[in-house]
């Protein structure tokens, strides 16, 4: 089997990242992404309601999970756990 993550597991990081509010750049570099490749998860996650972005003091975006987010992110753990992946 190849090195290649699965899109669950990407998407399990994204939603562990932001379980604290984080920027573009500290999700890139955690979920070890490309800049492309993170903008279409974040587009997905963002879409489906997941996590919200938002604006810091400095009107930076921020991003972090929400509670549906927070919800799918231990189910996801617990099927993990019972096959332990």
């Amino acid at each position: 089997m190849g090195n290649r993550r699965h899109e669950m597991e990407i998407l399990m990081n994204i939603l562990r990242i932001t379980m604290r509010e984080a920027k573009i750049t500290h999700i890139m570099y955690k979920a070890n992404l490309s800049y492309s490749s993170l903008r279409k998860y974040l587009s997905e996650a963002l879409n489906t309601g997941l996590i919200v972005k938002e604006y810091n003091g400095d009107g930076l975006p921020i991003y972090r999970i929400t509670e549906k987010g927070r919800s799918l992110l231990e189910k996801l753990e617990e099927v993990e756990k019972i096959m332990h992946i």
